[in-house]
């Protein structure tokens, strides 16, 4: 099946003189061009359009979306990513918005505010408590600067290498591999080395995070929805790469 630029246009909110500057930019190629010289887009197309839209919403640059887009190896993968970003900047919104209802309200009751009410959602500090605990200020601070530094094309580029490892993963569990197979470590070891970016993956860091994907809801399901015990296979790859591979 495929869509006229007219119809696509029409259908995304957006015009034909878009779409051509898109395909012009190497963003977008029409699947065919019809002997009148009216581009034509498959489903394929679309995807990639959607793709666009969306980082485009996140307020990257063409230029960024073309380096963005030319990374991408996987679209599934790149959806997933693109989908955790809006799904948590749904979350960061909804923050929000009960911040200013509960801001109203009080403002006309008269009555007082309270700072971490009045700016919920406001900034990226929602896991400030939990990673001091469990690692340090210092790491919390250093990764609260990375992530603000990296920006939403690197942010998308971040989380969809992740989506990538745990997609690999859940692979592994489905092939019946075992955790300490040279296939399997092969994968822990590209974990480990995206981790690096935010934190030195040692030994016992990457045990105790392995051990958490298992003990949080929120890790498990993020790894489980790729099969029933993946995160626990991941948790016992992690260990065993970390135990033969890593120190400290």
């Amino acid at each position: 099946m495929e869509w006229s630029i007219q119809e696509i246009a029409r259908q995304a909110g957006t015009t034909s003189r878009t779409l051509r500057h898109y395909g012009d930019l190497g963003l977008l190629a029409p699947s065919r061009t019809g002997a009148n010289g009216y581009r034509y887009y498959d489903q394929e197309a679309l995807v990639r359009l959607q793709r666009v839209l969306l980082l485009r919403e996140l307020g990257l640059s063409l230029p960024a979306i073309k380096d963005v887009l030319e990374g991408q190896r996987d679209t599934s993968a790149a959806l997933r990513a693109h989908l955790r970003l809006l799904e948590q900047e749904r979350e960061r919104i909804g923050r929000q918005i009960a911040s200013v209802r509960t801001t109203l309200h009080r403002t006309e009751e008269g009555e007082g505010l309270m700072a971490e009410e009045v700016f919920d959602g406001f900034d990226h500090t929602v896991y400030e408590q939990e990673v001091t605990e469990r690692w340090g200020r210092e790491a919390y601070e250093r990764g609260g600067r990375w992530w603000k530094e990296l920006g939403p094309a690197g942010r998308a580029r971040f989380q969809e290498e992740h989506e990538e490892i745990a997609r690999d993963y859940g692979q592994a569990v489905a092939a019946g591999l075992d955790p300490g197979s040279d296939e399997v470590q092969d994968i822990a070891r590209r974990h480990c080395e995206w981790l690096a970016v935010t934190m030195e993956p040692t030994r016992s860091y990457v045990t105790g995070l392995g051990e958490m994907y298992v003990a949080d809801p929120r890790f498990a399901r993020n790894y489980d929805r790729y099969g029933d015990g993946t995160a626990v296979f991941v948790r016992d790859a992690l260990t065993i790469y970390a135990r033969h591979r890593l120190s400290g």
